[in-house]
């Protein structure tokens, strides 16, 4: 699903500059970032620059599924009509500014004709019109005027029609989209539910002074954060978090977990003994599934059983039906990606990656790489290839050498985009790396594969620079090539 958003937020005005809208605009585009939206931004946007943005953002809604806009600033209405005020809008008149603004129905009707089959607008922008005693004829009312949402629209307003808004003087964030950000996140809540818990939030911090109001036509329902325990129905949803499991030790199957969470090899490695495809037989899906997850957990903290259970898991599975055989993979797969309450992990559990994604090469394991791909689908922002489905990816090696019996320091690139940087969960502050670590070419291409998560028979590396052999190379120390997401 292809979800595309334009954020924009004005707040340098000639005249009456607001606080928030920079700062409204930059916290929103982060957020809907975490939820694979493809985001544009025009901050303090002069009336063409909204205005290009805008139509650039049409041409990319054609074939997406999910277009949203969303405006911090001033907004008023004239005539009934309501207008996005851009920084360099002329306020000398109502006139000037008709034509000087962005109309609503502007971006209503850009939205619309793109046919996507859900369009959201959320407007922080009803504050009151500061410039309206200075005009000779006001045909401006209070705040902005209700509209009409098109079949598969919905429009969220600050406030109800004809009231205003606060921008929250003293906070990062405007009141309105200080508690949208509080809520969009709530897994597996629908837009419209999102909203209610907005505007008691929002009726709350003002004293019952501002109350939002949304116009739908949505028809069908569109969550911003579906849990894959939501989407994936595969699995009981105490195997997806299976950290609410309840061991029943009366369970063979239920045995073999309770060893297996055990971070003693001298118990992990005897529980996985006896364990093949006649003894899988005997347990459900759910059972092999949750199975499965701590195998590729014992995995990477070096269990010999756990490992060898994956380097040879074909023939360790033989015999054993398909599904049976899918539910023991799909755990081991999701185990990488997904932590013990069924949230996607903030670093992927990476260091049997390759071991694990090899076996994508067989046939008959191809419907659990399919099931981890769509368990994946609402994160692939947060990949360069999307697991479980991505073909053939090459990687340019640029390689320098500062001295004859140096290795050689790398530049590492996909499609001509060097993806080395400093790694944020080390706090690194140098633009430039000053320590390194030196890997053989082997283990620096298996490092490169784990942290792009891009198996290692899918990649092909091709070096130029000082050299188009190296055999050993030097990666610097705290930074990664893995993608930066958030």
């Amino acid at each position: 699903m292809k979800r595309v958003a334009l954020v924009i937020g004005n707040a340098e005005y000639h005249e009456n500059p607001l606080a928030n809208p920079g700062n409204d605009a930059q916290d929103m585009a982060a957020t809907l970032r975490n939820f694979d939206f493809i985001v544009h931004e025009c901050v303090n946007g002069t009336h063409r620059e909204m205005d290009g943005a805008v139509r650039d953002f049409r041409g990319e809604l054609y074939d997406a599924d999910v277009g949203l806009f969303f405006f911090a600033g001033h907004g008023l209405q004239i005539d009934g009509v309501n207008y996005l005020l851009a920084t360099d809008s002329e306020m000398g008149s109502e006139i000037d500014a008709k034509h000087t603004a962005m109309s609503l129905d502007f971006v209503i009707d850009s939205m619309e004709k793109t046919g996507t089959s859900t369009s959201v607008i959320i407007l922080d922008a009803c504050r009151n019109n500061p410039w309206e005693r200075r005009w000779q004829r006001s045909a401006s009312g209070r705040g902005l005027a209700s509209v009409y949402a098109p079949r598969g629209t919905l429009i969220a307003f600050a406030t109800s029609p004809g009231q205003v808004a606060s921008d929250g003087p003293g906070e990062r964030n405007g009141a309105y989209t200080s508690a949208l950000l509080q809520h969009i996140g709530a897994p597996d809540c629908t837009i419209e539910a999102m909203f209610k818990r907005v505007r008691n939030t929002l009726s709350v911090a003002t004293k019952g002074k501002q109350i939002s109001w949304e116009h739908t036509s949505l028809a069908s329902e569109f969550f911003f954060n579906l849990s894959v325990g939501a989407r994936i129905d595969s699995y009981r949803a105490t195997s997806i978090r299976d950290g609410l499991l309840e061991l029943d030790e009366t369970r063979e199957s239920h045995e073999i977990i309770r060893k297996l969470k055990i971070d003693t090899w001298g118990v992990q490695n005897p529980a996985l003994a006896r364990f093949n495809a006649t003894v899988a037989a005997r347990f459900s899906r759910d059972s092999l599934f949750v199975i499965g997850r701590n195998v590729y957990q014992a995995a990477c903290g070096n269990a010999n059983a756990a490992v060898a259970l994956i380097d040879d898991f074909v023939a360790r599975t033989n015999g054993l039906k398909p599904e049976k055989r899918k539910a023991l993979l799909d755990g081991m797969l999701f185990e990488v990606f997904f932590n013990s309450d069924g949230e996607i992990r903030d670093t992927p559990k990476d260091s049997r990656f390759n071991e694990l994604f090899s076996l994508q090469r067989y046939a008959s394991t191809s419907s659990s790489f399919d099931f981890i791909s769509e368990c994946l689908l609402p994160y692939s922002n947060r990949f360069y290839a999307h697991p479980g489905k991505c073909g053939a990816v090459a990687i340019d090696v640029v390689l320098a050498q500062s001295s004859d019996d140096d290795p050689h320091t790398v530049r590492v690139c996909i499609a001509s985009e060097d993806l080395l940087r400093p790694d944020d969960s080390f706090g690194s502050k140098y633009e430039e790396p000053i320590r390194f670590r030196t890997f053989d070419r082997e283990d620096f291409e298996e490092r490169i594969s784990r942290q792009l998560l891009i198996p290692l028979h899918l990649l092909s590396f091709t070096y130029s620079g000082v050299c188009k052999k190296p055999t050993a190379l030097r990666f610097p120390r705290a930074w990664t090539v893995r993608k930066r997401f958030g």
